[in-house]
């Protein structure tokens, strides 16, 4: 089952290579929410990118707006006996998201550069 977020980049992290045949890239995304009460709540969340996926990070920057779409992995894990659970949300794809700042503004048009057809000389306004 696969899953998306958007958030702001605020951290990436160098690739670590596990083993030889394992390596990953971890980066975290700021999510804000607010209640209809005014409050804001702030999660930061932890991906993981692994293998061949761990360069798509290169493609965005810091304090980008982003979308994530990711795995839910979960492990059993067990060591001296003692049995423990661990999750791990794996990312497969990230995108940068459209800036509307980015845009340039349409320039307003003044009366003078009004199609004539488009100006409404019939104001029937008293004042």
């Amino acid at each position: 089952m696969s899953f998306e977020i958007s958030g702001k980049l605020i951290e990436k992290y160098d690739t670590v290579v596990i083993s030889d045949r394992f390596k990953k890239r971890e980066f975290v995304i700021e999510i804000k929410e607010s209640t209809p009460n005014g409050f804001e709540y702030v999660e930061t969340i932890k991906f993981q990118f692994t293998q061949d996926k761990c360069d798509s990070l290169d493609s965005v920057n810091i304090s980008d707006d982003v979308t994530v779409h990711f795995n839910i992995k979960g492990k059993r894990w067990e060591k001296d006996g003692k049995v423990n659970y661990f999750n791990n949300l794996d990312a497969w794809r990230i995108e940068k998201q459209a800036s509307v700042a980015s845009a340039p503004p349409a320039p307003a048009q003044s009366a003078s550069e009004i199609p004539p057809a488009e100006l409404d000389e019939t104001d029937d306004l008293p004042f």
